[in-house]
């Protein structure tokens, strides 16, 4: 057993850490599973600097997820630091494969995850109202403003999460966070003169629209969905509380989800006038 296996071993308080010889990654992380005593875990690797960063991010953002108990996430565990360099981050392991007949159901589920934080807010406010106030003190609690309780990464680059009370303004930092990388780490200031332009009429794109803050997933692209044998599941999310269609904005990008997941998503959460011209803006991002 390697040094990092025997701190994974330490760190959960197990006896038992045999690899199952399953594993996965793709261009950020590596990733294996290991049985214990306690059940099998997957362990996320990543030997760079922002990686501690990185996973706890993730970790809250999974833990956000899963305590909203509306869509299944794995269930995150720890975030360890590895002296060698690097860290890890341990959570449930669940057999997923390809997302194909639970599609309309995830559809679904994205779109009541998106609702329930504003569900949150009117059971809070009729709380607020009744003589026989009552305190619920599990599960998710109700957000009244953008942004994340810790910073967040979309691949390796850290997301300003810090909160703010207008969605646009939240927004509108996020792209130019997105510019300014663009300009120092490579070098490519071809995207400020558009965002320059563009910068003094986003408020045209939200008029009349009432945005309240969602849950989001943050990366919802097709390869970070799949499906058990209980139904679907999301994962490596980057998540922050925003507008729900930066979630649908991103999940049309790249493919892997089907005109099911669409319908139904909609079915509850219907288009909104300028729908289409918001994707295009959230895709810059």
């Amino acid at each position: 057993m390697s040094s990092t296996e025997e701190l994974i071993k330490q760190e959960l308080g197990v006896s038992k850490l045999r690899s199952t010889g399953q594993g996965g990654g793709g261009c950020i992380n590596q990733g294996s599973a290991y049985e214990t005593e306690n059940g099998t875990v997957f362990v996320k690797f990543n030997n760079g600097a922002e990686a501690f960063e990185m996973f706890k991010g993730e970790y809250a953002s999974l833990a956000a997820l899963h305590a909203s108990a509306v869509v299944a996430v794995p269930k995150a565990m720890k975030v360890i630091k590895n002296p060698k360099g690097g860290a890890m981050l341990v959570m449930e392991y669940l057999d997923m494969q390809s997302l194909s007949k639970h599609s309309a159901l995830l559809g679904e589920q994205m779109a009541r995850l998106h609702l329930h934080n504003a569900q949150l807010g009117q059971a809070q406010a009729s709380a607020e109202k009744s003589v026989h106030k009552q305190k619920d003190t599990e599960g998710a609690e109700f957000v009244s403003q953008f942004g994340f309780t810790v910073t967040t990464c979309c691949g390796y680059l850290p997301q300003d999460n810090t909160w703010a009370d207008s969605w646009l303004n939240f927004y509108a930092r996020k792209i130019e966070q997105q510019v300014e990388f663009v300009e120092q780490k490579h070098n490519d200031r071809s995207a400020r003169p558009v965002w320059t332009s563009l910068m003094p009429n986003l408020h045209k794109l939200f008029q009349d629209l009432e945005i309240k803050p969602a849950l989001m997933h943050g990366d919802l692209w097709g390869g970070n969905a799949a499906e058990t044998s209980n139904g679907p599941v999301v994962f490596d999310p980057a998540s922050f509380y925003g507008h729900s269609e930066y979630d649908l904005a991103i999940s049309k990008m790249f493919g892997g989800f089907g005109q099911a997941f669409f319908k139904s998503y909609h079915a509850l959460l219907p288009k909104q006038p300028g729908f289409e011209d918001r994707l295009d803006l959230y895709q810059m991002f």
